[in-house]
C-alpha cells in the first residue's frame, strides 16, 4: 500500500492570456502528464453535502479541518468511477478514495446509501454513515477540462482547469452529456499548484506573474454558490463569484 501523504495545494484565478504565457514558460521546466492523451482530459465530479450544508459553510468560513465527498469520472466514461474524500487540514490536503461499480454509483447518485456496510472500504463506509446520520446527499456537479503538467522532484503537479461548469442534472451524471452552465467570468480559468514537501525554486520562479492572487475557495464552493444563487433568483444570470 502506498504511503498516504498530505499535500500542499494552491489555487489561482488566471486569464486565458496568463495561461498561454504560463504554459509557454512551463514547457521549459515541466512536461505534460504522459498519461493524458492530446494534453487535456475532462473531469466530472458529483459532490455531497448534508442537511445543514455543512461542507459549503465550512469552505466559506475556512473551517480547519474540513472534508467533502465526491464521485468522479473521467472523459464522460464509466469505466473508472471513484469515490473520494478530500480533507483539508492546516493548509494541506489529503485525498482518500476507492473504486465504485456502476451499480453502486447509480445508487449513490440517487441519494440512496449502500446497505452492505460491513463489506465497504473505509471511505465508502464513512460516506454511508454520513448519509445515514447527517442526510448527506448529492448537491452539485462540477465539470471542467484539465491541462496537467508534472515534475518528479517534490511530486509537483500544475494544472489549468478551464471551462468550469456547474450542474444539478444528477440523473445525467453517468451519461455522456449533462445540462450545465459556465460559472467563471468570460476569459477566466483556474490554475492549481500541488506538491508534497517543497516546490523547487526554478518552478516557483517560472510561475511568477505580477497580479496572480491566491484564492481559498474550491471549485465545489464556486459551483455550489452559483447554484444556490440561481435557485434563489430563478434563472437570473449570476455573472461572477463575488471574491474574484
Amino acid at each position: 500500500m502506498s504511503e498516504v501523504k498530505y499535500r500542499h495545494e494552491y489555487k489561482y484565478p488566471v486569464t486565458d492570456a496568463e495561461i498561454a504565457m504560463l504554459r509557454s514558460r512551463l514547457r521549459t521546466v515541466l512536461r505534460p502528464d504522459p498519461y493524458v492523451i492530446k494534453g487535456m482530459y475532462n473531469i466530472r465530479s458529483l459532490y455531497f453535502d448534508d442537511y445543514d450544508d455543512r461542507c459549503f459553510k465550512e469552505n466559506e468560513d475556512g473551517t480547519d479541518p474540513r472534508e467533502k465527498f465526491r464521485i468522479r469520472i473521467y472523459n464522460h466514461s464509466t469505466s473508472r468511477i471513484a469515490l473520494e474524500c478530500k480533507r483539508k487540514e492546516h493548509g494541506k490536503t489529503l485525498k482518500t478514495s476507492c473504486p465504485l461499480s456502476i451499480e453502486q454509483a447509480r445508487q449513490l447518485v440517487q441519494g440512496e446509501y449502500l446497505r452492505d456496510i460491513a463489506y465497504q472500504p473505509p471511505v465508502l463506509k464513512k460516506l454511508t454513515y454520513a448519509m445515514m446520520t447527517r442526510c448527506m446527499r448529492p448537491v452539485v456537479i462540477v465539470e471542467y477540462d484539465r491541462i496537467p503538467y508534472v515534475y518528479k522532484d517534490g511530486n509537483v503537479r500544475i494544472t489549468f482547469d478551464i471551462n468550469i461548469s456547474s450542474s444539478e442534472d444528477f440523473a445525467g451524471f453517468l451519461g455522456e452529456e449533462i445540462g450545465k452552465r459556465q460559472i467563471m467570468p468570460v476569459g477566466r480559468q483556474l490554475m492549481e499548484v500541488k506538491f508534497d514537501e517543497f516546490l523547487p525554486d526554478h518552478i516557483y520562479r517560472t510561475l511568477q506573474l505580477g497580479d496572480l492572487r491566491q484564492t481559498s475557495f474550491s471549485k465545489y464552493y464556486l459551483c455550489r454558490k452559483y447554484e444556490i444563487k440561481n435557485n434563489r433568483n430563478g434563472d437570473k444570470l449570476y455573472e461572477r463569484a463575488g471574491h474574484f
